[in-house]
């Protein structure tokens, strides 16, 4: 897929041809759904709490006699029907934290940035040199590259300069690219990606990358030469003397 690189000033001065396998992969609604959904479960504390009836304060005795009250019978005032009473079936603290294999974690970012590609939704541009930390700048250069709304910014490396010019406006996020996700791609309308970036991205989601040796160490184990082994030792085989007169 062949893409505009723009400078800062919203000028398009070169293209970029970017690999089909992490930027025009086909759309797979389900498993981009089933990643947002996780990613999003993840966030949740789980600290929500409600007490049972058993955790309430009072009800220690019996509030009435069982019958001949011409009242409902009751065991305690702190039932879940009394007021101040115990909730039945109510929150309880809990984990809410699921995993992605790394198969489908990755396709669900190869889907969303290709989405965006094919839409239109996504700038390339040569570099951030000119931000100096000032709101104003990345103010500039928004409106250099026509973006009104939200914005993703993403970069190679964590910029110092990026992160403090963009902080204070509102619908503007910025990101490295190892961080990049699924669920904050779609959170953002435009996505605003360095050549750099865009490069490090295609090593990183097309499976490419040399990690260096293996992490299972008998994968780079040196097997050792071959030994002969020496021949076993045979016993000499002695008889005694008196054996030898017994045999006589």
């Amino acid at each position: 897929m062949e893409v505009p690189v723009k400078n800062q000033n919203g000028e398009t001065i070169d293209t970029i041809e970017l690999n089909d396998e992490v930027f025009n992969t086909p759309m797979n609604q389900s498993l981009v759904h089933q990643a947002v959904v996780i990613y999003q479960g993840n966030k949740r504390q789980g600290t929500h709490s409600t007490k049972t009836r058993a955790e309430v304060s009072g009800g220690g005795r019996k509030p009435w006699i069982q019958k001949h009250t011409g009242r409902a019978r009751q065991g305690s005032i702190r039932s879940p029907q009394w007021r101040h009473g115990g909730v039945v079936f109510g929150p309880h603290p809990r984990d809410y934290r699921k995993s992605l294999t790394k198969q489908v974690r990755r396709q669900a970012v190869r889907c969303v940035l290709s989405e965006k590609a094919r839409r239109g939704n996504l700038i390339c541009v040569d570099s951030m040199d000119s931000l100096d930390g000032k709101t104003r700048s990345m103010v500039s250069l928004l409106k250099n590259l026509g973006i009104s709304k939200s914005a993703l910014v993403v970069t190679n490396g964590t910029d110092t300069n990026l992160v403090l010019a963009a902080h204070n406006i509102k619908g503007v996020w910025t990101m490295p690219i190892n961080l990049l996700n699924a669920n904050d791609l779609l959170r953002r309308e435009t996505l605003i990606i360095t050549v750099d970036a865009a490069k490090e991205a295609e090593e990183i989601w097309t499976g490419r990358v040399n990690r260096g040796p293996s992490h299972r160490p008998w994968e780079n184990a040196v097997p050792e030469p071959a030994v002969d082994a020496p021949a076993p030792r045979r016993r000499r085989q002695t008889t005694s003397a008196t054996s030898e007169g017994e045999a006589e």
